[in-house]
């Protein structure tokens, strides 16, 4: 009974194929070729031609062991006169007894760049040459994605050197003496994946060739992947792999680093997760260590190491004070402030101070100073000490909720959604139910018991940095989900003023920059995950870096050094990518106090973790700057204003008045707020009663916001409605003269209105009446944003002209993201409709399935879909029946967006054509035209333009200041020949010999620390594939622009030169370009 189980094993675990010997040493038994030109000598097989006998023809010693699919095969050989080669996967060629062989060829040539190349002989000719990772994809094309080998290695052709081969399904690797010599993926159409094997003499020159200790394996299933898969494992074989240095992860390595010119990037420690986690915060002591913290974890304390010196293991030392998952921390009056959001809730999240009780250098004793509601990732971070170093600034995002705070605070509690149309969580439940304020950041005072509200209305910030002005800095995010729907604001740097409010609300309420009752952005950065922030104070750079804001993108890789200019009393910026890898999920970054160096840490969501230095090796001073601390008279005023923030002064009405029409925002921002905390008695009657319109409409905002309630912000102990002041409101508006007023006080007046009407309700029907006279003239406008306003509230309004007028728009206008609008706007509109109207607006639904945009886009689309469905009666659902039960065609995003090019012929644009074209052709162009073509060839759905369009391209607004019109026109018709670093893909290729080409959105999913996640199509934000680190081979930047060829193609001369005088313009109807 015992030899059943026993045979039973043996059964199934057969052993592993073992390497057979092809050649005894002996003669040539198993083999045939041409008689004469091979022999057996001193126990190789030795062929030769001669002057007197030359070969007009390549030919092969072929093995007759049949057709090899899998294997890897090892031989010596050494040869002198001509090159040579082994053939696999090969086939006979030809007449019989030629012994003319077609297939792949291991070539072995005197030439140091061809030794151990692949050659693809009477077929393809050379695919990879040495030193070469190419990938042949399935047009046939090579494409060189990387490096191979060592440049250093010397071969000699006339001694003896081991050629190996590996061939696993696509994938053929070459090595000679154990070092890599060539790696290709074939996807080729005619791609062999079995043949025979044969050993070449070649034509030409006389020549000897010796081959010996011929051994093949054959591979079976995972033995294959495991033969692949051990070749990506260290550096010892030449391979340049990237993410791995062994059976572990490792930290990205700094060749796969790319840096600002003359800076040096080394990699100090990739930290061990599984003893040490995945860091994601990091600052100085008192004594010039780094504390580090994970995520999960603990905090962990090191002394920098020397230059050109790394980390070990023993070098990290635990801190053992009882603290975990520490999200932000400074080091400040002989203590450790830290921020703590724990996800897994095992102690308190909120505000603590960590220091030595008893003098030994540790870190022991734990205060907690506040406790906070927080929870997932939006949640307690950074610990920012104050300029004069009297308090702290605690950045938390939007899942925490507001704690007690002080009547001090500088942003005045009268916030709201003040959504004048119902709006729509977000698409996949993210944050539901979470109402205003949004992310705070807090001023606090030293001992952590007095909190101010000091700025409000961020999603998710991370961090925060103060310049030598004393101004606040910190970078945010909206949803990513949100791509391509109009409410969709990029990463940004956000200047924070006190009270400020920058306008995050739930699902598809984020207020859009033209809104006045927030602040708008420094600098759009563009899609991305934002964390740490900080000045280069101190470091030993470059003047320029010396000044410049760092701010870190965690799921695109990039460090960017911000170059702030003073603009009125606050800050315009351009951006730089400062360090940039991939994957890199960059976390945080400091200046250290005594080295200069830039230390960063890479990590968070359990991804691999690293430090990092960056150094200055360059040729410029790196002597330390002097601030120039410049008077700004604007930023004066600015300072003044916020002086009465938070407090009642019975100047603070009068001072501010003034500054109500300021022609710089964050004045008028401040002078409204320092308003709003008086008391409303004291100048109620003054703003009805204000004769300068512009101060007015600032003033009635202040008095709407500070009289009325958002309804979602209502409560039992909230007083009724003023019906009194509703309607003082709205005559004193009616009464102003629009056409005395510049854009930006009409955007706020046509906002003022919207807040009136949301916080105090419907008024009467001649109030409507009045209403709709006033503005429904101004609809269409000639400006996106007055019309995004101007058409909910004429909807909300039920305007009689306004479902004609909007239909009309939905079906002009090029983007999506404004038809979007058009759409949302008048979902819930019973007046003014027609049956065509109605079928006309439905069928924008059939189209608009085949948008693109983040993961919420298509929910969200749905959402308004199905309230225009349920505004319908019975009897129009039944006479739209046929519209309503109408399925989308399905088509791609570029078919989509260009259904104007339908049935034109195609032409391959030349530049020169074109450019001597621009040279004579750029007057008198037609904007509407041009702004058509943008479209329609599908620029806004990978590209930022105007603040509509896609973010997984370049934004093109300032183009014309970047470019020539030539340089332009090149761009489009040669894509890959200059990539912006920013948007450039990666290729990745996985033990199994599969190719991924995208862009990296993000790393790690909660849970599953190990996975990169490519968008493997710009025009779908949301078409993206997860790839584990662990079956990663190589992952390197493709040298082929993700944006297609041919753009041009199926445009006339004058829709091309209408487009280019479009992004020359920036989209601006006034340039020179347009005038006739």
């Amino acid at each position: 009974m015992l030899a059943l189980p026993l045979f039973f094993v043996i059964a199934v675990v057969a052993p592993a194929e073992e390497f057979q010997s092809l050649f005894n040493g002996k003669d040539l038994s198993g083999w045939a070729g041409k008689e004469g030109l091979w022999s057996v000598r001193d126990g190789a097989i030795f062929g030769q031609t001669t002057e007197n006998d030359p070969l007009d023809s390549n030919t092969f010693l072929v093995w007759q062991g049949g057709d090899v699919g899998d294997f890897i095969l090892k031989l010596k050989v050494r040869f002198s006169g001509n090159n040579t080669g082994v053939q696999y996967r090969s086939e006979l060629f030809g007449e019989p007894g030629g012994f003319a062989v077609k297939g792949y060829q291991a070539d072995l040539h005197p030439k140091p760049e061809f030794y151990g190349m692949l050659y693809a002989e009477k077929w393809r000719g050379i695919v990879a040459k040495r030193f070469q990772k190419v990938i042949v994809g399935d047009d046939g094309k090579p494409e060189v994605i990387g490096e191979v080998g060592d440049k250093d290695q010397k071969l000699v052709d006339s001694e003896w050197n081991e050629l190996t081969i590996t061939a696993v399904g696509d994938r053929q690797i070459h090595q000679v003496n154990g070092i890599t010599t060539m790696d290709l993926t074939d996807n080729h159409p005619e791609a062999k994946r079995k043949g025979i094997i044969a050993l070449q003499l070649h034509k030409g020159p006389p020549m000897k060739v010796e081959f010996k200790d011929i051994q093949l394996k054959k591979l079976k299933g995972k033995e294959g992947k495991a033969a692949i898969k051990a070749l990506a494992v260290g550096p010892e074989n030449g391979l340049k792999t990237g993410l791995k240095t062994g059976p572990e992860n490792r930290a990205t390595p700094v060749s796969r680093i790319k840096a600002a010119k003359g800076f040096k990037v080394e990699l100090l420690y990739s930290v061990p997760a599984e003893k040490q986690g995945s860091w994601v915060n990091l600052c100085t002591d008192n004594k010039g260590r780094l504390l580090v913290s994970d995520q999960f974890g603990g905090l962990y304390r090191i002394t920098p190491p020397k230059p050109g010196k790394t980390l070990s293991v023993d070098d990290v030392l635990p801190v053992p004070a009882d603290i975990r998952a520490v999200n932000g921390m400074v080091w400040v009056h002989d203590a450790l402030y830290v921020g703590v959001n724990d996800y897994e809730k095992k102690i308190s999240s909120g505000l603590y101070r960590l220091t030595d009780s008893d003098g030994d250098d540790q870190l022991d004793k734990v205060e907690c100073l506040r406790e906070m509601d927080a929870r997932g990732d939006h949640g307690v971070h950074a610990v920012v000490p104050s300029p004069d170093g009297d308090s702290f600034f605690l950045i938390t995002g939007n899942s925490t909720k507001p704690t007690e705070f002080v009547a001090s605070s500088q942003v005045p509690r009268v916030w709201g959604e003040d959504h004048l149309l119902p709006s729509f969580p977000d698409g996949r439940g993210h944050n539901r139910g979470v109402l205003a304020p949004g992310g705070i950041i807090y001023k606090v005072d030293r001992d952590g018991k007095d909190f101010e509200v000091y700025a409000n209305g961020f999603r998710n910030i991370f961090d925060a940095a103060f310049n030598h002005d004393g101004e606040l800095f910190t970078y945010d995010a909206d949803m990513e989900y949100d791509f391509n729907a109009p409410w969709y604001r990029p990463t940004r740097i956000n200047h924070v003023t006190s009270g400020a409010e920058v306008g995050w609300r739930n699902g598809a309420g984020k207020r859009p920059p033209f809104y006045a009752d927030s602040l708008p952005a420094t600098l759009d950065i563009g899609p991305g995950s934002p964390t740490g922030v900080t000045f280069g104070y101190g470091a030993k750079f470059p003047a320029k870096y010396q000044n410049a804001l760092y701010a870190l993108d965690w799921s695109w890789g990039k460090l960017y050094a911000v170059h702030l200019k003073p603009e009125g009393s606050s800050y315009t910026a351009t951006k730089e990518e400062f360090v940039t890898g991939a994957p890199l999920p960059i976390t945080d970054a400091i200046i250290h106090p005594d080295d200069g160096a830039m230390y960063f840490t890479i990590g968070g969501r359990k991804v691999q973790s690293g430090l990092y230095r960056v150094t200055y090796v360059g040729d410029e001073s790196t002597n330390p700057i002097v601030p120039e601390l410049a008077e700004n008279l604007a930023r004066v005023t600015r300072h003044r204003l916020e002086a009465f923030h938070g407090k009642k002064d019975a100047d603070a009405v009068k001072v501010a008045w003034p500054h109500l029409s300021d022609s710089d925002r964050f004045i008028r921002f401040a002078a409204r707020t320092a308003i709003e905390h008086q008391p409303v008695e004291e100048w109620a009657d003054k703003a009805l009663s204000e004769s300068d319109p512009k101060k007015q409409i600032e003033a009635i905002l202040a008095l709407t916001r500070v009289t009325g309630v958002c309804p979602q912000h209502r409560d039992d102990s909230t007083p009724p409605v003023d019906t009194d002041m509703r309607d003082k409101l709205l005559q004193a508006l009616i009464k102003i003269d629009l056409t005395n007023l510049d854009q930006a006080s009409q955007l706020t007046y046509q906002r003022t209105l919207q807040i009136i009407l949301s916080r105090f309700g419907r008024p009467d029907e001649a109030i409507i009446k009045q209403l709709v006279s006033k503005i429904d003239p101004l609809f269409p406008s000639g400006s996106a944003e007055m019309n995004w306003l101007l058409c909910e509230t004429l909807a909300w309004l039920e305007s009689p002209t306004i479902a004609q007028k909007a239909i009309a728009m939905i079906q002009s206008v090029p983007t999506q993201e404004e038809q979007m609008q058009y759409a949302r706007s008048i979902r819930l509109l019973r007046n003014g409709w027609t049956d065509q109207l109605k079928e006309e607006y439905f069928s924008w639904f059939l189209k608009a399935a085949n948008y693109r945009g983040g993961a919420s886009f298509a929910k969200f689309v749905e959402f308004i879909r199905d309230d225009a469905v349920a505004s319908l009666s019975e009897a129009q659902k039944e006479s739209l029946a046929g519209i309503l039960a109408k399925k989308p065609e399905k088509k791609s995003a570029l078919e989509n967006l260009g259904e104007v090019f339908k049935g034109r012929p195609s032409k391959d644009w030349e530049l020169d054509q074109l450019s001597q074209a621009a040279q004579s052709g750029m007057q008198g162009r037609d904007f509407v035209n041009g702004r058509t073509m943008f479209a329609a060839a599908g620029c806004y759905a990978c590209h930022r333009f105007q603040n509509q369009g896609g973010m997984t391209g370049p934004d093109l607004t300032t183009a014309g200041r970047r470019y020539s019109t030539r340089d332009l026109l090149d761009q489009v018709i040669h894509p890959s020949k200059v990539i912006n670093d920013q948007f450039s893909a990666v290729t990745v290729l996985t033990n199994d010999g599969i190719v991924h080409n995208g862009v990296i959105v993000n790393l790690g999913q909660k849970g599953d620390g190990g996975n990169i996640v490519l968008n493997t199509d710009l025009a779908d934000p949301w078409e993206r594939v997860s790839i584990n680190r662990d079956d990663i081979d190589e992952m390197m930047v493709s040298k082929t622009s993700p944006m297609p060829v041919g753009l041009f193609s199926r445009m006339t001369q004058d829709e091309i030169l209408d487009l280019t005088a479009y992004l020359i313009s920036g989209g601006d109807a006034g340039h020179e370009y347009f005038q006739k």
